[in-house]
């Protein structure tokens, strides 16, 4: 991943979206605590987490993870706290298919309320979580492959925060994939700012302001 050659300091708002009781708090407790408990308790509304990561040694990334309520009932106001977000992750529990039912009404929900300033969809990715409860036969990474593509996912993980499978790669892979695209902004507008390139010729300025007179005795500058 190509990089600036300065520091740099990042603070990127996530969105931790997904059915209710899918693992999207466990996950957040996992990731930014290192911490896993089975007592659930619903999230009302959204709460809120924040992770710092020295991404490497010129990046600092401090990420706002927005756990966002996955009751039917709140779905008008979550909609409010999608604004800004510039990444996401969509959680849905592998021992209950209904979630999965849902995430497509999800990514729909997020495309069409939140954007990049250039318009484009924000990165998501797809958590297939609390994968402990599946056999290993019962994966079917193919076909996950398939509808993540199909559905504008830019990855999909299987996920586990009791096991703490695959908690830091999924986060890792979507915080590249929002500084690519942070930097591809940033070198746009860089651009856009182009320095103008002076000319070492001598230029007359009475012929360039008074050209019709200069040839005269006199002029008019």
């Amino acid at each position: 991943m190509e990089v600036f050659n300065e520091n740099s300091e990042y603070l990127f708002k996530v969105l931790v979206i997904g059915e209710a009781s899918t693992g999207k708090t466990s996950y957040i407790k996992r990731y930014v605590h290192q911490f896993f408990s089975r007592a659930y308790r619903a999230t009302i509304g959204v709460d809120f987490a924040l992770k710092t990561l020295q991404f490497d040694e010129k990046i600092l990334v401090r990420l706002q993870l927005w756990d966002i309520a996955g009751q039917e009932r709140f779905g008008s106001v979550t909609r409010l706290y999608f604004k800004d977000a510039v990444g996401a992750f969509l959680v849905y529990d592998v021992s209950q298919p209904r979630t999965f039912d849902a995430v497509i009404k999800w990514k729909k929900d997020l495309d069409s309320n939140v954007s990049l300033k250039d318009g484009s969809n924000i990165p998501c990715v797809l958590l297939a979580n609390k994968c402990d409860l599946l056999q290993p036969s019962e994966r079917d990474d193919k076909q996950l492959e398939m509808f993540a593509k199909q559905n504008g996912f830019i990855s999909y993980f299987y996920t586990s925060p009791k096991e703490d499978t695959n908690i830091e790669q999924a986060a890792e892979h979507l915080v590249k994939e929002i500084l690519r695209s942070q930097q591809k902004m940033e070198r746009r507008n860089l651009k856009k700012r182009d320095p103008i390139v002076m000319s070492d010729r001598s230029i007359d300025l009475r012929r360039v302001i008074c050209g019709n007179c200069i040839d005269s005795k006199g002029c008019c500058i």
